[in-house]
């Protein structure tokens, strides 16, 4: 039996992860999955309870589960505290504490969606890329880092750092993906200004010698936004920092026609995993029965493959999704004309149905 912590969060995640929690349960009834859940807290609503945004709880309770299943952090009422007691930190916290250091963010559009896409359609139609994020390192946890008043004035410092270990293991994970794919690994970085990413580039030919069947190229950061815009099928596998994978995520997100589509899961060397939608709280939604669920239910998909060995049901999690969006059902931010729009809860319901 597996043990999965649901961390729903803050803002519409508490909406898109009741969705998943129907895809699970059905799985549990209808094919003997014995998937045990355990519910907890993190973010803003962990800090209204306790008082944190990562409760010791909630950290204890991960480190005796199989993986972690989370809908999403943060909101505008907690903006104004510290730093250390902001929603995003339990979400930065848990990750290091988990050590989850690749992120793995596939980009496909769905072609029932390819009138979505900000693109013209023959520049995205058959898009299936995947994202490798080193997650638990680089910019986002270096030290020195802070505010300080420097010369009279303030003065603000982050340090992009890396350990030749971190970059070597993101690149064994992205290269072990690409073997499964088309075997081709893309390395962004921005070798020309930054040692940091010398270095980088440098472990990347290292490890590269370990996998003489795939094929390994390199691309400044700058370059690989233009390409992901101008010509996103040239790439298989991109491999990349945090920051740099951050940013080129969330830029092919909106390739596939909407960020709400899009899962994600973060893995440790263990192949433990926490797995949410890209898209963020969203606020300004959360409550109105409008947030688009996909993404969650997706994200239970790469649970059963990457974590739980259940690869035949994350399958069928997505012939369920293609099945409703052949059906023409679509939530508000991937309809269009002649689609018939509908509601979180209805989305979730309708997955459930094509499952069965």
């Amino acid at each position: 039996m597996s043990k999965i912590l649901v961390l729903p969060g803050d803002g519409i995640g508490k909406e898109i992860v009741a969705q998943a929690l129907k895809v699970i349960d059905s799985l549990n009834a209808n094919n003997n999955l014995g998937m045990n859940l355990v519910h907890g807290l993190i973010g803003g609503s962990a800090y209204d309870e306790t008082g944190s945004p990562l409760p010791q709880e909630t950290l204890k309770v991960a480190k005796e589960c199989d993986s972690i299943l989370l809908g999403a952090v943060g909101g505008h009422q907690w903006e104004a505290l510290d730093r250390p007691l902001r929603p995003e930190r339990g979400l930065l916290g848990l990750r290091a504490e988990m050590d989850l250091f690749s992120n793995l963010r596939p980009a496909i559009l769905y072609p029932q969606l390819a009138a979505a896409s900000s693109l013209k359609e023959e520049i995205v139609s058959g898009l299936d890329l995947m994202i490798v994020r080193e997650l638990v390192g680089g910019i986002y946890f270096g030290e020195p880092r802070g505010i300080e008043v420097k010369d009279g004035q303030r003065f603000g410092i982050n340090s992009a750092t890396y350990f030749e270990s971190e970059i070597a293991r993101i690149g064994h994970s992205a290269f072990q993906i690409a073997q499964k794919r088309d075997k081709r690994v893309c390395s962004v970085d921005k070798a020309n200004v930054l040692e940091v990413c010398e270095l980088w580039r440098e472990v990347m030919e290292e490890v590269s010698k370990d996998y003489p069947d795939v094929e390994l190229s390199h691309i400044y950061v700058d370059n690989a936004a233009m390409q992901l815009v101008k010509a996103p099928k040239q790439f298989d596998v991109m491999v990349t920092s945090n920051l740099f994978g951050d940013v080129l995520s969330d830029c092919a997100a909106m390739l596939t026609g909407s960020i709400g589509m899009l899962p994600s899961a973060s893995l440790n060397k263990d192949n433990f995993g926490m797995y949410e939608p890209i898209h963020g709280s969203a606020p300004d939604i959360a409550g109105k029965d409008i947030a688009n669920p996909l993404a969650t239910i997706l994200s239970v998909a790469m649970m059963l493959r990457y974590s739980l060995n259940q690869t035949d049901l994350a399958d069928k999690i997505e012939a369920a999704v293609n099945t409703v969006l052949d059906q023409g059902y679509r939530t508000g931010d991937i309809a269009a004309d002649g689609d018939t729009a509908i509601g979180t809860e209805e989305m979730g319901d309708r997955v459930v149905a094509a499952l069965k």
